[in-house]
């Protein structure tokens, strides 16, 4: 064999244990990702086509498995399937357009340097670090109609002639207009934990944008709202879509939150908390499964739509 043939053979040999070793040291993480992600959306996604009780599930076998379209039926023949789709599409467009909004304001009035801006910074992060459960307890403790700082406030300094329980208000009247309460509650909780995550995603894109841009501008006689739209806002529009994209869906899915805060009444019963009812008050797991399944379908659309915008951006 000449020595042009054996380098060939040895490179080959070197690239399929190259290759070897890749595919172990990736196969660890492909485990993981198989068993708590795939496996139990393949399962539900199979249990979706079952008249099945969560009693029976202890019984079931391959044998039993078949396939029905009942349980997605009954859900969309359900009107509170489709009361609970419109809460949880304003809830998750709301808290996500808020919390987008409140961490891009405090992005760009905490960007220029003064004394005290990385203790500022640093408390901004509190709701978000802090557990859900104590945040949500210091919500319902201020908002309590007996003993509550807010109705306390309301009625010695706003006029408030009784306390209003703003966790189970579906509504109130305010100048005219009706205005949810309970669902202006959970979106604004939502809001406040969640600005901090887009304070640090616009806040870290701030840090590259080219100083010598906005000084040019500013020459230019550029406003510092002509600067924002034409200068900084191209800058962040990738990392603002990102973040719009995770917010939404973590929004769209969330249960803890609003399950903590109203249990679902006042108007706030959103797909996730009507997956729990149904799964553990009415026991029925195909029909819960089949609530997953179509939340998943739903948020296969705002993420179909960003790939699409990604690749037609990078094209």
């Amino acid at each position: 064999m000449t020595s042009p043939d054996r380098r060939a053979r040895a490179r080959r040999t070197r690239r399929a244990q190259e290759e070897l070793h890749g595919r172990l040291l990736v196969a660890p993480t492909l485990l993981v990702v198989g068993l708590v992600v795939l496996a139990p959306f393949v399962a539900s996604f199979v249990l979706a086509f079952q008249d099945l009780r969560l009693i029976e599930i202890r019984s079931l076998g391959l044998g039993d498995l078949g396939v029905s379209l009942d349980n997605f039926a009954d859900v969309l023949s359900s009107a509170g399937f489709w009361k609970a789709a419109r809460t949880t599409l304003v809830y998750a467009t709301a808290s996500t357009v808020g919390s987008v909004l409140v961490g891009l304001v405090l992005a760009l009035a905490l960007r220029r340097p003064f004394r005290g801006r990385g203790l500022v910074r640093g408390l901004l992060l509190i709701p978000y670090v802090l557990p859900v459960v104590a945040a949500t307890t210091i919500w319902t403790t201020l908002l309590n109609p007996q003993y509550g700082a807010v109705n306390e406030v309301g009625r010695r300094f706003l006029g408030w002639e009784a306390p209003i329980n703003f966790l189970s208000t579906y509504d109130i009247d305010l100048w005219g207009l009706p205005v949810p309460v309970a669902l202006s509650v959970v979106i604004a909780f939502e809001v406040w934990r969640s600005f901090p995550l887009a304070f640090l995603f616009i806040t870290a894109r701030l840090q590259v944008v080219p100083r010598d841009v906005e000084e040019a501008a500013v020459v230019d006689g550029a406003s510092p709202l002509q600067g924002f739209r034409h200068v900084l806002l191209p800058q962040l529009t990738g990392v603002i879509a990102l973040l719009a994209l995770l917010r939404f869906i973590w929004s769209f899915q969330n249960f803890t939150d609003v399950y903590l805060l109203t249990d679902g009444a006042g108007g706030t019963q959103v797909v996730a908390v009507r997956v729990y009812e149904e799964l553990v008050t009415r026991a029925d797991i195909g029909a819960a499964s089949a609530l997953g399944v179509l939340m998943t379908l739903a948020l296969a659309v705002p993420l179909a739509l960003y790939v699409w915008a990604s690749r037609k951006e990078r094209a």
